[in-house]
């Protein structure tokens, strides 16, 4: 473990926390105030938040936590240690967020952009940090996982376990609100999936590791 961290770059770092941060961000701001939710472990932890007042800064890491040994399997100790980080960067930020009043209060009340705002930030933050080769949250480590094991693009391993989770949710989101939520995760699967096909030079820390 300890040659693996000397193979980190500063670059990497940053980046994993910058998309960490965006991911907290987005997901305090617009998501936990619209309805308009995410699929796959994001989308649990607000249903976790809904039902039992549980911080998504909390169930995030520990749901995370329990995906990352399929990851450290599959991926190794390079995946083990950019997860680490960017998860921790994920629920520290988020921590923080929550001490301010969200910013867009009313977005709740615009549930068409919330899910293309919402896209847009989960699509990026996610789509940067598992290009570095992280993974925020336990969905990002499954699907990094499955990936890399299966002849399917990640984008459409998003979708499965998305549409799992949107299903559960109907128990407390409104079905036209439901169908909104599917927009939002289509929309940030793709974006992640694009955003792993970018070549970018090796200087920035981006990994190819599909």
């Amino acid at each position: 473990m300890r040659s693996i961290w000397k193979e980190i770059k500063l670059s990497s770092v940053l980046l994993l926390l910058a998309g960490s941060a965006l991911l907290a961000f987005g997901l305090y701001n617009v998501h936990s105030i619209s309805n308009v939710t995410e699929g796959g472990i994001l989308g649990l932890t607000l249903l976790l938040e809904h039902w039992f007042g549980i911080s998504p800064s909390f169930s995030g890491f520990l749901l995370t936590a329990l995906c990352y040994f399929l990851g450290w399997k599959i991926l190794g100790k390079r995946f083990l240690v950019f997860s680490f980080i960017s998860a921790i960067g994920f629920s520290v930020f988020y921590g923080i967020f929550e001490q301010f009043d969200p910013l867009f209060p009313q977005i709740g009340e615009m549930p068409f952009l919330a899910a293309v705002v919402g896209a847009l930030f989960v699509g990026i933050s996610v789509g940067i940090c598992v290009r570095v080769g992280g993974a925020p949250t336990g969905d990002d480590a499954l699907a990094m996982s499955l990936s890399s094991v299966l002849p399917v693009d990640i984008q459409w391993i998003y979708l499965a376990s998305d549409l799992v989770v949107l299903f559960i949710s109907l128990s407390y989101i409104p079905l036209n609100k439901i169908l909104y939520s599917l927009l939002t995760v289509l929309l940030s699967g793709q974006i992640i999936g694009i955003i792993q096909k970018i070549r970018l030079p090796a200087s920035l820390g981006m990994a190819d590791i599909y």
